[in-house]
């Protein structure tokens, strides 16, 4: 018997163990068409399952298929939600529920961490910064296309510019490498923003951590961050705990 996690984003749905102590064990993705789960992800799974969360920003359809597929196995699921107050951390939004799942467990999982000041930076379907001050208490966010959706939106229309590809140059002198510069660029532009407010908000320079499918093209131009592929799983590990305790 065992407890899993389950975290249904845009385009994949990430899973892993929880060990005995509490931490997010081996992770495993799998690509979904916005559909339908992806075949076979099922196998991957133990036959029985004693408690599952899952925190999803997918559709109703997904979520629901996944639902019922755990159902089958597990013996007890618990489907995330944001708080207003949870573990420590203090949602800045007015209306708490409006902030999504997946943003509010990074904030769990940053705060888990360690009490410092951190900057989330997500990078999946949408390009997501949050801003956590050493006391928990969050300082709101910014959310912009991410440097994919803005390639498939400019392919969607000028299907003559690819939606992939290219490298990252201060002046591109071929196409592919002009938009991995102008849809990266932007991104890194505003992080880069983003920091520099943090820093005039609180005083000092936040830690910045990024998570996301889409992560890797920006880790190597952001001096001093740290990547956190689980970072929201981890969250959703400390929400299971505060939603067990409760």
């Amino acid at each position: 018997m065992s407890r899993w996690l389950f975290d249904l984003g845009n385009t994949r749905l990430k899973a892993a163990p929880l060990d005995a102590r509490g931490r997010v064990g081996e992770v495993l993705a799998f690509a979904h068409d916005g559909g339908q789960l992806a075949p076979g992800w099922e196998q991957a799974l133990p036959a029985r399952i004693e408690a599952a969360a899952v925190a999803s920003v997918a559709s109703t359809r997904l979520r629901t298929d996944l639902l019922a597929a755990l159902a089958r196995r597990c013996g007890r699921i618990s489907l995330a939600r944001t708080l207003a107050r949870c573990d420590g951390v203090t949602v800045a939004y007015a209306e708490p529920e409006r902030l999504g799942v997946d943003r509010f467990l990074a904030l769990l999982g940053a705060h888990a961490r360690g009490r410092r000041p951190w900057l989330l930076v997500g990078v999946g379907t949408a390009l997501t910064i949050d801003l956590l001050d050493a006391t928990g208490r969050h300082r709101g966010g910014r959310i912009a296309p991410s440097p994919t959706l803005m390639r498939q939106a400019l392919q969607a229309r000028a299907p003559q510019l690819p939606a992939e590809g290219g490298a990252y140059l201060d002046f591109a002198t071929n196409t592919p490498d002009a938009l991995a510069s102008g849809c990266d660029g932007a991104a890194l532009a505003l992080v880069g923003a983003s920091r520099v407010s943090a820093r005039a908000l609180l005083g000092k320079d936040p830690a910045v951590l990024v998570h996301g499918g889409g992560r890797a093209p920006l880790l190597e131009h952001l001096a001093g961050a740290s990547e956190a592929p689980s970072l929201v799983l981890e969250g959703l590990a400390r929400w299971l705990e505060m939603e067990r305790a409760a």
